[in-house]
Order: structure tokens, then C-alpha cells, then sequence
């Protein structure tokens, strides 16, 4: 997940939280000589609470088959409720828990945090009285407390090397009490402000929140966390979470934001307050909302460091510039090494196949996933791109999502509706459609950002956690700016793709593509047009167009167009047939030799742009130069190629490139 989590859970980035609050492995805790007061465990007992949230009572999902849910353990299965941490009370309605135990429940799909007390009885939070993100403690109230107003005595000075005693949810299976020592004190990482406690009793999964008991079954601190090399845990001093303000929250965290294709860190600050009681929903919505202008300053001061040197600006962004198209129909993203060099990322990794021609391809790149869908033939291109729910039941209907349930891995078909829905367009005027399904079963959210293009759908994809949608859809919407992706399908793709045209980008207003299939085609734009018939090469349906896209100076402003285009006889990836149209620009001083060696081969026509043909594994081959009429030294040259499989004469392949040149024109220069 996001670096930004951090913002929210202030002394780990990641799943710190969750792992506390049902995940990772407990923690033995030694014998000592001196035991809790048996006469104190009732109370202990009915102070103590697990923190949880209901269970969804509806599925959204299908299923290949039922789910063996009797390869769960029994209470796991016939709980209705997730066991996320450990509370107790202070008396008075006053109850603590961990601040991200409560954060566990703002922006999920499990609803509001409950107590839960040994018998079973739910407890609804009524208000949230006092908070510290820094300090990860959270005063509340309950709006209908347990009778008899059971609390727990309070040392807020307590001794060193003392027998102390750790109460918790221990990995959801209700309220234990394990011992060790307050070994010391040791300052909190950020400021130094205040101190942790340390100590050695075992702690579990689900502690977070619980409390640290001396001999005497009085609490001394708040249980928060473990040392990640050593069976040393901390706990919060009960005397911060009674010397904190009243009817406060108070925000104070550093924060980090990072963006996958940046080398550098956005370091922070999350500093806020507002005024409490509230409501859990009215403390969610309220925190949410701080929090996430927080990552919208955060992004917004991590792209304006260096603008002189963001993508496609500065020396470091020549190699895309000036370099050739990946003519990849799945995306990469763009991002800039430690060198300051930018250059394409993120591979494919695995394919899914699916009827009729279809298949998905996925990679990844860090915390993004990396789509490329190729929609089956039978599927229609008008129902394929309007619903965007279509598409992830093909990813789905591909294997890509699974849910675990004991050891067997259970295929998801479908995921249902959509739970959100929006409209994103990037810098190049690119249309995305952007959208959210809900993993209810593991209070996770899949986030889509898609890109339509003419043999399906490239995809940008995230798992969210609680808490942190609007940083994973900032993410997205920014991450967009920097897809590399190449548009690539048969022509009867072509025709079915360009029919939708609230989804073209911009670039297509200032294209004109006509195809009458066995007769002639024809490619035309601002920059350089050209056509040509079947005595040239076949004109099918199934005849392959790839539009080779790059990054380009357009008289002082960045553009994104054409560089390529080419068009093979058909799609099997084994016939070689093919005419292509390459764009090449003179390249800056500071790129190297390849470049400056292709540039000078292009400009004095040498081999292999002489017009002469040449053999390549049993492929002919013939390239030619042409500028536009009229221009001197010109600094934009273009270059015809042929491809034709087998063996010919130089006059033919001289003939057949002719044909392609005669109705080339270029308009730049």
C-alpha cells in the first residue's frame, strides 16, 4: 500500500495495523515468581473487551462453486463478527483502545467498531471523547454501557523492572492475560515528546488496545505494539492518555508520499485538530477529510520539486523523446531512475487465456497492477466498452481473482456492480474510466482505472485498504500521466473502437483512418499522410493496424502522437508481411552515439534506408527516406518500409516500396 499510510498509522507503513488486528504469529511470555491477585481477574475479566466489526451479511461476489467454508476453524466460520483488537474500561462510560484499531474501521466495508464482552454482548460506540494519531490512543463512550460500570484502577507512576501483565484479544480468541517485565522507557521516534514503555510480556494479534497491568491489576499503560527483532513489545504510559486534552483529536504524524514512477520522497507533516465528542461517523468523515487534502498537498509538492525536470521535460526524458515506440499494446509506466533518466517500466508477467481469441496479460510495477484485455471475439464492442463491469467479469472469468478459504484457493467469477464510478482524462487526453468493486469477505476494495483501446482495455489496478481510497484514486488519476501503452488491433477492431467516440483521446480528432476492406487504406494527420491498395499488400479484416505513440516537442509544448504505424498482412505472429511508416527526429547533443549514429544513417539515406533490399531470416526487407517537399537540412524525416516474406528480386521489392511511397506525404519538417 501507499507510503502515505504512515499518516495514519504513524510508526509503520503498510499492514502494520492489520497484521495486529487478526494477522502474524503470538508471542510466549516467560514465568515469573509473582502472580496477578486472583481476586482481581472478575474485574480484569469484565473490563476487558474485543474490538470488532459485523461481518458482511451480503456476498456481491460469485463463485465458481459454494465456498467450503468447513475448511474454516469453527469459531472463525460461525462468528458473525471480525475480532480486530482489545478495549477496556476506566469507568464512568470511558473506554481506550489503540487509535488504529479505530482506524481500522474509517473508510472500510465492515462498518463502525463494537466491543464484544466475554459473554458475547455487543457494545455500540456512542462517542469518540479524545484521540491522538501520534500517540495511537482513543478515549470513547458506548451509547448503552454494560451494567454495573465495571473499571479498571489507574497507576500513572509506575516502577521500572516491575512483574507486569498483558490483557488482550490474543489472535481472536477472546480476553488472556500473559506476564513479563517493564524492562525500560525509550523516547518515541519523532520528537522525542514522550516515552514508550517496553516490556517483555507475550503479545499477540488483537492486543492492540488492551491493557498493562501492574501486580495489583492496575493499568499502566495501553498495549500498542511489538519490536519487529526481539520480544520486546510497547505500550503508551496510561498518563498520556489522561493528561491529553478533552474533547480534542490531535493529528501529529510525519508522513512520506511516494508515486511509483518517482525516485524521490514527498516528506510531511500531519498536523490537525478538531473538536470533539463525535459520532464514529462524524469522527471518520472528519479525519477523512483532513487526511486526505493532506495527500492531495503532499502530491501536488512532490510533481512541483523539479517541474524543469519532470516527464517530458528536462535531458533526462531525451531517450523517450527522441527513441522509438515500444509498439506494446501492454502498458508500461514511465518513471525516472536515480540517474534522472526516464525510461518505460513494469513488465508482463503472466497471461490468462480466455474463449474466442481473448486473454488478459498482467504485470505489475511496486503497488500498481499492470493490465492488458484482449476482448474475445464474440464478445460485442459496444456492450464491452459501455458497462465497466463487463470487462472485470472477463478478468474474472480469466482466474485472475481468488478467494482463500482454508488452504484451497476458490475462483471468483464474477464481482457484481460496480460501487463507484467517475471519469478521469490525463494530460494527453487520454478518456479513463475509473471505478471501484468491493472484496466485502476481506474489507478490501479492487480500484480500476481503464483506458480503452482498440482490442479491449489496458488497466491501472489497486487493492485498497480501509482508510486510504482517495490516496489510491490520487495515485491512479497521477500514474495516468505516465502510461506508455501503444494501440494495436485488427481492422475490424479498429472499426468497432472507433465508432465510440467519447472514448478516442484527443490525438484521434487530428487522425483520419479509412479502410474499405480488399480495395485501399488510407492513414492521415497534420504531420504525414499516405495510403496504398492490395496490389501493395492484402486489406482485411483481421489485417493488424499498430499506432505507435510517443512523446514529442510540438512548437514548445509536449505533445503525445504518432511515431508508427504499421500494418501487418494479418494477426498471426508468425506471417511477416507488413508496411510501416516510422517518424524520426534529429536527437539533442546529449543523447549518445546510438542515437546520433541512427539519426546520421536516416538523414544521408545509408544502408539499410538506401531503397536496397536485403535479406533477414528469410524475410525481404527495403526501407526509403522521405522529407517533406521543399525542405532544407530538415531536422523531422520520415521512412517507408516494406516486409514481405520469402524470397524476391531488388526490382520487386523496388516496385513494391514505389507503391507505398507514391502517396506518401509529409507535412513537417
Amino acid at each position: 500500500m501507499s507510503s502515505r499510510d504512515t499518516r495514519k498509522r504513524p510508526w509503520a507503513a503498510g499492514m502494520a495495523a492489520l497484521a495486529w488486528a487478526g494477522l502474524g504469529l503470538a508471542m510466549g511470555g516467560a514465568a515469573r515468581a509473582a502472580t496477578l491477585d486472583p481476586a482481581v481477574l472478575p474485574k480484569v475479566q469484565a473490563a476487558t473487551f474485543e474490538v470488532v466489526e459485523a461481518k458482511p451479511v451480503k456476498d456481491p461476489l460469485s463463485y465458481e462453486k459454494p465456498l467450503p467454508l468447513d475448511l474454516l476453524p469453527y469459531q472463525e466460520r460461525t462468528d458473525k463478527y471480525h475480532s480486530i483488537g482489545t478495549a477496556f474500561a476506566l469507568g464512568h462510560n470511558r473506554y481506550v483502545t489503540a487509535g488504529h484499531v479505530l482506524l481500522a474501521g474509517v473508510g472500510g466495508l465492515w462498518g463502525a467498531p463494537e466491543l464484544r464482552d466475554a459473554s458475547g454482548r455487543v457494545y455500540a460506540i456512542d462517542k469518540i471523547e479524545k484521540f491522538s494519531l501520534g500517540k495511537d490512543f482513543v478515549v470513547f463512550s458506548l451509547a448503552s454501557p454494560p451494567p454495573g460500570d465495571a473499571a479498571l484502577a489507574v497507576d500513572a507512576r509506575p516502577e521500572l523492572n516491575q512483574v507486569v501483565y498483558a490483557v488482550g484479544n490474543a489472535l481472536g480468541t477472546g480476553v488472556v492475560i500473559r506476564d513479563g517485565l517493564y524492562t525500560s522507557d525509550t523516547p518515541e521516534q519523532q520528537d522525542g515528546a514522550w516515552k514508550w514503555m517496553r516490556f517483555s510480556a507475550a503479545a499477540s494479534p488483537g492486543n492492540s488496545g488492551g491493557p498493562l497491568l501492574d501486580k495489583d491489576g492496575k493499568v499502566i499503560g495501553v498495549v500498542l505494539m511489538k519490536s519487529a527483532n526481539e520480544n520486546l513489545n510497547y505500550a503508551l504510559p496510561i498518563a498520556e492518555v489522561l493528561g491529553a486534552p478533552e474533547h480534542q483529536a490531535v493529528i501529529d504524524a510525519k508522513t512520506n508520499y511516494r508515486l511509483d514512477v518517482l525516485d524521490t520522497v514527498q516528506n510531511g507533516r500531519f498536523k490537525a485538530s478538531f473538536a470533539l465528542p463525535l459520532g464514529f461517523d462524524a469522527f471518520a468523515a472528519t479525519y477523512l477529510k483532513l487526511g486526505d487534502a493532506h495527500s492531495d498537498a503532499q502530491l501536488k509538492a512532490l510533481l512541483a520539486r523539479d517541474p524543469a525536470n519532470l516527464f517530458p521535460n528536462g535531458d533526462g526524458s531525451h531517450q523517450l523523446l527522441y527513441g522509438r515506440p515500444s509498439l506494446s499494446n501492454f502498458p508500461q509506466l514511465i518513471g525516472r531512475d536515480s540517474d534522472g533518466v526516464w525510461g518505460r517500466a513494469g513488465r508482463q508477467q503472466h497471461r490468462f487465456t480466455l474463449g474466442s481469441n481473448g486473454y488478459v496479460d498482467a504485470g505489475s510495477l511496486a503497488r500498481t497492477g499492470l493490465v492488458h484485455l484482449r476482448r474475445p471475439d464474440d464478445l460485442p464492442a459496444d456492450r464491452f466498452y459501455a458497462d465497466p463491469a463487463v470487462p472485470m467479469e472477463q478478468l474474472a472469468k480469466a482466474g485472475f481473482f481468488h478467494r482463500q478459504v482454508g488452504p484451497e484457493k476458490v475462483k471468483i467469477t464474477s464481482l457484481g456492480p460496480p460501487i463507484y464510478q467517475a471519469r478521469h482524462v490525463d494530460r494527453w487526453q487520454r478518456p479513463w474510466q475509473l471505478a471501484e468493486w468491493p472484496l466485502s469477505y476481506a474489507n478490501v476494495r479492487v480500484a480500476v482505472m481503464t483506458l480503452p483501446v482498440p482490442d479491449g482495455d489496458v488497466m491501472l489496478l489497486r487493492f485498497v485498504v480501509p482508510g486510504h481510497e482517495h490516496d489510491n484514486l490520487l495515485d491512479l488519476k497521477a500514474l495516468a500521466d505516465f502510461v506508455d501503452v501503444d494501440y494495436e488491433g485488427t481492422l475490424a477492431q479498429w472499426k468497432d473502437y472507433l465508432r465510440q467516440t467519447s472514448l478516442l483521446p484527443a490525438a484521434f480528432k487530428d487522425i483520419q483512418l479509412d479502410f474499405d476492406y480488399g480495395r485501399r487504406f488510407s492513414y492521415a494527420s497534420k504531420r504525414m499522410a499516405f495510403s496504398f491498395t492490395p496490389a501493395l499488400q492484402k486489406i482485411a479484416p483481421d489485417s493488424l493496424l499498430m499506432l505507435g505513440f510517443g512523446y514529442f516537442d510540438d512548437h514548445g509544448t509536449p505533445a503525445w502522437g504518432i511515431d508508427e504505424v504499421q500494418l501487418w498482412k494479418n494477426r498471426d505472429p508468425n506471417d511477416m508481411n507488413r508496411v510501416a511508416i516510422q517518424r524520426y527526429a534529429q536527437p539533442p547533443a546529449d543523447l549518445d552515439n546510438g542515437f546520433q549514429s541512427q539519426w546520421r544513417e536516416v538523414s544521408r539515406r545509408e544502408h539499410p534506408y538506401d531503397g536496397v533490399a536485403r535479406d533477414d531470416n528469410d524475410v525481404m526487407k527495403i526501407d526509403t527516406v522521405v522529407a517533406q517537399a521543399g525542405a532544407t537540412s530538415p531536422a523531422v524525416l520520415y521512412t517507408a518500409f516494406c516486409g514481405v516474406e520469402g524470397s524476391h528480386a531488388q526490382d520487386d521489392m523496388k516496385a513494391r516500396l514505389d507503391l507505398l511511397v507514391k502517396h506518401l506525404q509529409v507535412n513537417e519538417h
